[in-house]
């Protein structure tokens, strides 16, 4: 089968668009742009009104227009760019070519796998998981064969990090489908949904908070956004996604009391994990606070608030929710039973057992970063990577001497 991965892209190769994004200490912060934040606690500028309280809003991207010769657009517009983000939880694939400003997505797809599935028990991948992912990876290998894909980078994430047979997964992958997985550290991880979702926070001054709820971690950013690519002030990765923390809490799901304290337990597990991060967050008054999240959680429970009758992207990504709808559409959740939550939409079967544990993460972020609205993206590293892909491979500007020549 012919190879259809480059070789690995890391971040301080990844192009000048990935360049762009500061490159933070170990689960720490840039210590001096920091304090200087923490110190002032207000900003120069003002933002301007926001929606009126229960209105949602949204932030949109503009659409490229089509280019010709001589721009962006026009280099490489009909080479195709491929990422692959296998989590402990989903697999999915984006196919997209470059566009004037950004790029077009020509081919996408998304599966849950759960792959992380029974980990944090055994420290292993199971047989059952692997055979899952592999299943899903093969269709990701023909999608790349059938649309040509010139470049094409794809990642593991939490779960084959943790897991102690991750390398021997990854060799299977290799031969079996033919896609090299990279096992990307957290802190990349980070920074690759900052890249893929940073357009979409909602314009203001001072630091922003951008996080992604995965299915075995969850990354928290705290960035400066000032610039066309934010900075990295501060960041880190706890251990807890809708996976492991579901897993973490056994309980009767027809019970009320049983459910309530567990949800009670999630939340003070998250909260612990968060806690050094929470002591290092700047001071700010709430309502300039802003704050993105990238995930599953996010993305359903926005369906939620605006009562879909099933997922439309359309709708969801770039729109600003009030953060107290959320806590309602959580808290409304935590008390529902397994089969109650199985009857909504936009949630089903596949992710009903899961939807409270990222409830349980939402409110926890919400406690230490208590924002007003929250800005939902469905975009995260996927298209983080196509970003450093396509910057890697744009040509440079010309020279002076050689536009002469």
């Amino acid at each position: 089968m012919p190879q259809a991965e480059s070789p690995a892209i890391t971040p301080s190769d990844g192009g000048k668009v990935a360049k762009e994004l500061a490159n933070p200490a170990r689960n720490g912060r840039n210590a001096a742009r920091q304090r200087g934040r923490s110190k002032t606690g207000a900003h120069q500028g003002q933002r301007g009104p926001g929606p009126a309280p229960g209105t949602p809003t949204r932030i949109t991207e503009s659409r490229p227009a089509k280019s010709g010769h001589g721009d962006r657009g026009g280099w490489n517009a009909r080479r195709a760019y491929a990422a692959i983000d296998l989590g402990t939880n989903n697999c999915r694939l984006l196919i997209a070519k470059p566009a004037a400003d950004g790029f077009v997505v020509v081919d996408a797809f998304s599966r849950v796998v759960r792959l992380g599935e029974g980990l944090g028990q055994s420290g292993r991948l199971s047989d059952a998981a692997m055979d899952r992912a592999v299943a899903a990876l093969s269709i990701c290998a023909d999608k790349l064969r059938r649309r040509h894909v010139a470049l094409a980078r794809s990642v593991a994430t939490e779960a084959c990090r943790k897991a102690s047979n991750g390398p021997a997964f990854i060799d299977r992958v290799r031969r079996e489908t033919g896609i090299v997985l990279d096992i990307i550290t957290a802190e990349e991880e980070a920074r690759l949904a900052v890249l893929g979702c940073h357009i979409l926070l909602e314009p203001g001054d001072g630091p922003a908070l951008i996080f992604d709820i995965g299915g075995g971690s969850t990354e928290l950013v705290l960035v400066d956004s000032s610039g066309p690519v934010p900075d990295i002030l501060d960041w880190m990765s706890v251990p807890w996604g809708v996976v492991t923390l579901t897993e973490s809490e056994r309980f009767d799901h027809d019970d009320p009391e049983s459910r309530a304290a567990a949800y009670t337990r999630m939340r003070a597990r998250v909260m612990d994990g968060f806690a050094p991060f929470a002591r290092r967050l700047p001071e700010l008054p709430d309502a300039e606070r802003r704050l993105l999240g990238t995930s599953g959680t996010v993305t359903t429970l926005a369906s939620l608030h605006l009562d879909l009758p099933c997922y439309n992207r359309d709708a969801i990504d770039g729109l600003i929710v009030p953060s107290e709808s959320m806590r309602a559409i959580s808290a409304r959740l935590a008390g529902m039973s397994l089969n109650q939550r199985r009857e909504l939409p936009c949630i089903g079967k596949e992710r009903a057992d899961l939807v409270v544990a990222g409830c349980a993460i939402l409110e926890s972020i919400l406690d230490i970063w208590p924002a007003m609205r929250l800005g939902v993206a469905d975009r995260g590293i996927r298209e983080g990577i196509l970003r450093a892909l396509m910057g890697k491979d744009a040509p440079q500007p010309r020279s002076a001497h050689e536009q002469r020549a």
